[in-house]
């Protein structure tokens, strides 16, 4: 088993919108929604990870294993599943949760490096860096943030708040330097979309952690 799992996935297996929706339709909170994608994924990527009990191990490489063990807490503990494997830049997404809250982290593969991120990224065009757009009415960041990815670890590298509220966002790629963002404004019936160059100089850099 082990020997398997340190080979390389064939190809990134991404669940759609539509398929995430139907597995989490019935499902019994934001743990179990993960647990059944991550069924999924298990049989997409058979040499990536596996799921023994509490524990997902998710192969390394070209070597190695990180183990993501689930916690038990009052709040309703700590939670990996298996989510997306980003193969442009090796590395494996898990859906994270902590109670009520859900988090995605990120693993480079070739460093076993982890990076907690609020949002699902989407990953640039030249791969060199992630974008996450976490917005809500609450309990979110409530901003726009670019992520370097680099080979000793991705860091967040801009940042950016709208002047007005948004209830809902999300970010993709035009092009290695324009994002899309299509977002509702608090009190809106409808979405609207802009684009951001990230030569605009109302980005703010990130502190170094």
């Amino acid at each position: 088993m082990v020997a398997a799992m340190l080979s390389a996935p064939a190809a990134a297996a991404p669940v759609s919108r539509d398929e995430i929706a139907a597995l989490c339709a019935q499902a019994d909170g934001a743990n179990h929604c993960g647990r059944l994608v991550e069924e999924v994924q298990l049989k997409r990527l058979p040499s990536l990870a596996v799921r023994d009990g509490a524990t997902l191990k998710v192969s390394l490489y070209p070597a190695g294993i990180a183990t993501f063990a689930d916690t038990e807490a009052l709040n309703g503990g700590r939670s990996y599943s298996l989510w997306d494997y980003l193969d442009g830049i090796n590395a494996v997404l898990l859906y994270t949760t902590d109670g009520d809250t859900v988090t995605f982290t990120l693993l480079q593969r070739a460093n076993g490096r982890k990076v907690e991120l609020p949002t699902e990224p989407k990953l640039s065009p030249d791969r060199q860096r992630l974008v996450t757009a976490d917005f809500c009415e609450s309990r979110c960041v409530n901003e726009l943030a670019v992520w370097r990815v680099a080979r000793d670890g991705v860091r967040k590298e801009y940042t950016w708040k709208p002047a007005q509220a948004w209830t809902d966002s999300t970010a993709t790629w035009k092009s290695p330097e324009t994002l899309v963002i299509e977002y509702t404004p608090a009190g809106a019936a409808m979405p609207d979309v802009l684009e951001r160059r990230l030569s605009d100089p109302g980005w703010i850099r990130a502190t170094a952690p």
